[in-house]
């Protein structure tokens, strides 16, 4: 491997190890984690460069804080976080408006559930460069 780390974030092992199937077979290193604690966990023992993050895990916002805690952080907050999640189904709220915004989300890409695998990987490679 060797093309980039991913860490995915996602509390649903179908969709983490569905998604984790086409990063490989695209080169990318790939580690999963099944929540906010886990992936801090992760993170601290080997940073990715990038983070495809869930929202809904433990709590409704799991993702939504930890993206904004990982931003606030010296370390991690330069490594780019896609968000893939599907809130607008169960919300009705559609927060690609306001992704990127520094203070409430703050991550570079979001993307409804289910993205389609040319879209993932196009986007890795774009957060990437």
């Amino acid at each position: 491997m060797g093309q980039g780390r991913i860490l995915i974030i996602d509390d649903d092992p179908d969709i983490s190890e569905a998604m984790k199937i086409v990063l490989e077979s695209h080169g990318y290193d790939v580690d999963t984690a099944a929540d906010g604690r886990l992936g801090m966990d992760r993170i601290r023992a080997e940073t990715p460069d990038v983070i495809i993050l869930d929202v809904m895990m433990s709590t409704p916002q799991e993702g939504f804080t930890l993206s904004r805690d990982l931003k606030q952080h010296p370390d991690y907050k330069k490594i780019p976080i896609l968000m893939l999640t599907s809130v607008k189904d169960k919300t009705g709220i559609d927060f690609k408006t306001v992704a990127g915004d520094d203070t409430w989300l703050p991550v570079e890409e979001f993307l409804d559930k289910p993205v389609p695998p040319e879209i993932l990987i196009s986007k890795i490679e774009s957060l990437l460069k």
